[in-house]
């Protein structure tokens, strides 16, 4: 059993009404309808969320590829998260070398990584390399006070601000922006605060 420390989302370690575990539920149940074919679920923590993915598409998925930096979190996953479509193994987000030894993808999920990651250009360059052409990303990211800035967060580098975020999918062919408060996932209404950012983006 691994200890929940508050960096990753441990759904058996936390109560059902605990908010950050329902805003994580919602971010995948989002990603659903993008599932198929070859996906990676790129730093998956605990493995519920590949999970989630791999029991509602299982027709559509071919594979899940999950990985995670942490070895214990891994074989956690393993665990507690075993799917017959699910290859949970350890990796480094920011790995050079990740895209020739992964491969790609039609779709690539990464919720809540960007803002815990210092090598940030490397890692949205592995993303774009692992993709397939016409391939989604679905990426989403707390946002803050911007690049470099300070946050209350113990576990976050930074959390990058709107237009910083936005600007991150140039390269991109297409891209959507939705706003996540609570379990709400939309577009964006005039008035209201998302602290949550999520592209959709097309190569």
């Amino acid at each position: 059993m691994i200890k929940y420390t508050g960096e990753r989302v441990i759904p058996k370690l936390m109560k059902p009404t605990n908010g950050l575990l329902l805003e994580h539920i919602a971010r995948y149940h989002f990603a659903i309808p993008y599932a198929k074919g070859r996906v990676l679920d790129f730093a998956c923590g605990s493995g519920f969320g590949s999970n989630i993915i791999a029991k509602a598409a299982k027709k559509e998925v071919d594979e899940i590829i999950a990985v995670d930096i942490d070895e214990s979190t891994i074989t956690y996953a393993k665990g507690t998260y075993h799917h017959p479509l699910i290859r949970f193994q350890m990796a480094n987000v920011v790995e050079p070398e990740l895209p020739q030894r992964l491969g790609q993808f039609d779709l690539i999920v990464s919720f809540e990584t960007l803002e815990h990651v210092e090598q940030e250009h490397q890692f949205m360059d592995n993303i774009f390399q692992m993709l397939k052409p016409n391939g989604k990303l679905i990426i989403s990211t707390p946002f803050g006070q911007g690049r470099g800035k300070p946050t209350s967060e113990p576990f976050h580098v930074h959390q990058l601000n709107t237009d910083e975020f936005h600007s991150l999918f140039e390269k991109y062919t297409e891209k959507e922006f939705y706003y996540q408060r609570g379990v709400l996932v939309e577009p964006g209404r005039a008035g209201l605060h998302y602290p949550i950012g999520i592209a959709v983006c097309t190569k």
